[in-house]
């Protein structure tokens, strides 16, 4: 049977490579090119959360036992995670994908489904937007991201595993068909260890194996998941790209190859940064009221400092003005920076998650 005619869509799934393990090493030059595992204590019952490329060759992966992680590595360095800044690096890059499409579904921290099908740059290709994120989000974080990309979410999410790290992979609707009979069954999205060991149990070890059954014998032998895998395996997945999480706030920040401390170069970049998110804001029709100025010094102590204005803005001036003032409540000139943030929260958004402006309603009299 061939696969029924999909709804040509264009969906990106962007996967961060080694998220939380990668920040450390971008932030913490020492751990560069180590073995790098963030997770819990390995004398405690903790889990990995995050390996370094460094540390997976050596077996270990994400909820592994930190003790049974030690075991293989002895000399990796194991850390604490550092949820905050991994949230912010997050929202950097979602500031990103924000840019072309508004449909951009959250999976994690670290992963998110884009619907460029329409998208604002008019671009008609989804490879070429796929492209351009990836390289924007190593220029403005310093991280690489793999990307998938096809006419469905099932695809598009196999295709952002197939050539990790760094990889870009496209499953065309013509070639999708050969794709998911070759692909072992344990890839198939909803198929977990335990369906995997049924399932090859049955003889079911491929897609081509899977498209086999009928779907009556699939609904008598995993129930419900059945339909599911009936469908999935003959490239039918129309769930949509859901954007089911309202954004808090608009933000860029930079870190510097070389730490600074020239005030005056400092705030002329401020400038350059205000000047920056008032387009971004622009282009959401967005306004906020909270500006807060993030500084990071040389020995990685990071310091925020905030304003709340009594009023919504956008405007670069306005956000510069703010982010300067606060400057002086920080050591900054005095200590060396090596990465400074502005970012705009309490946006003004109406209901549903879309971005509105407050108007000014004139009264008599005025």
């Amino acid at each position: 049977m061939k696969i029924l005619k999909p709804d040509i869509r264009k969906i990106i799934h962007v996967d961060m490579d080694a998220f939380y393990a990668s920040v450390e090493q971008r932030d913490f030059p020492e751990y560069r090119n180590k073995p790098v595992v963030v997770g819990g204590s390995p004398q405690g019952r903790g889990v990995v959360a995050a390996a370094s490329y460094e540390a997976r060759k050596f077996g270990i992966h994400s909820a592994m036992p930190a003790s049974r992680a030690v075991k293989l590595c002895p000399h990796a360095v194991f850390l604490k995670p550092r949820f905050e800044v991994y949230r912010d690096v997050s929202y950097q890059i979602r500031d990103i994908f924000i840019d072309y499409s508004d449909l951009v579904e959250p999976l994690s921290l670290d992963e998110a489904y884009l619907d460029v099908t329409e998208n604002h740059k008019n671009i008609p290709s989804g490879t070429l937007i796929a492209r351009e994120i990836k390289k924007r989000v190593k220029q403005e974080t310093g991280l690489t991201a793999s990307a998938g990309v096809s006419f469905n979410k099932f695809l598009a999410k196999i295709a952002s595993d197939l050539d990790k790290p760094d990889g870009l992979s496209v499953i065309t609707p013509d070639k999708a068909e050969a794709f998911i009979e070759e692909l072992p069954i344990g890839k198939f999205f909803g198929v977990g260890k335990a369906t995997r060991s049924k399932m090859e149990s049955l003889g079911i070890k491929s897609g081509a194996d899977l498209k086999q059954w009928n779907e009556v014998d699939l609904v008598k032998q995993f129930g419900k998941s059945g339909h599911h895998y009936y469908r999935i395996v003959r490239g039918i997945d129309n769930r949509q790209v859901k954007p089911n999480r309202i954004r808090k706030s608009i933000g860029k920040e930079r870190t510097f190859p070389v730490d600074v401390s020239d005030l005056e170069w400092i705030r002329e970049f401020l400038d350059q940064l205000a000047e920056k998110i008032s387009k971004s804001m622009e282009k959401l029709n967005a306004t906020g009221k909270t500006i807060t100025l993030k500084v990071r010094y040389k020995n990685f102590e990071t310091v925020t400092r905030s304003h709340t204005l009594n009023h919504f803005t956008n405007r670069a001036e306005e956000l510069s003005e703010v982010a300067k003032s606060l400057l002086i409540e920080t050591e900054a000139g005095d200590r060396e920076v090596r990465l400074l943030g502005i970012s705009v929260s309490g946006l003004n958004l109406a209901e549903g998650g879309m971005i509105g402006r407050q108007l000014e309603i004139p009264f008599e009299g005025e």
